[in-house]
């Protein structure tokens, strides 16, 4: 038992997992702010070029792809680049090179997403509304129901 060294033990394990956790830890939405600091097209919401993953592939092979690729359904998917999308003319490289130019049928889409989004959002804010509505009709019922109550019970 002596020659078992202790403090090495704990110390195995812990560098162990703290290496492999290194690339787990790199979650889409921080890789995303990496990207927003790193690259203007990202920071300034730019229309990405067409195949921007071979790019930002390219610049930093060590990324997991699934995490890449969420990232940039986060980004893509985002209110601001929707609306930048919907009246753009021109894609851009990484590092904000304007390139091919963005299509009407992407143009398009953008709008309709942005549609759906607004038509998704105001059905949420009437239900919420109604909800309240609803909410606040019943406890005015329920206070004249115990008003009622109160006056017809002092007289019997």
């Amino acid at each position: 038992m002596k020659s078992m060294n202790t403090s090495l033990t704990p110390q195995a394990p812990a560098t162990e997992p703290a290496a492999t956790a290194a690339p787990a830890a790199l979650s889409p939405r921080s890789l995303l702010k990496q990207l927003q600091t790193q690259f203007p097209a990202f920071r300034d919401f730019l229309p990405l070029s067409i195949g921007i993953d071979k790019q930002i592939l390219a610049v930093m092979p060590e990324l997991d792809r699934k995490t890449m690729r969420t990232a940039l359904g986060i980004h893509t998917g985002s209110l601001r680049y929707l609306k930048v999308m919907e009246k753009a003319k021109v894609r851009h490289d990484l590092d904000g090179t304007p390139g091919a130019e963005v299509t009407d049928t992407h143009r398009a889409h953008a709008t309709q997403v942005l549609q759906e989004r607004f038509k998704k959002e105001a059905e949420r804010k009437k239900a919420e509304r109604e909800a309240a509505a609803a909410e606040e009709a019943a406890h005015v019922r329920a206070d004249k129901l115990n008003q009622l109550t109160a006056k017809f019970s002092r007289k019997g």
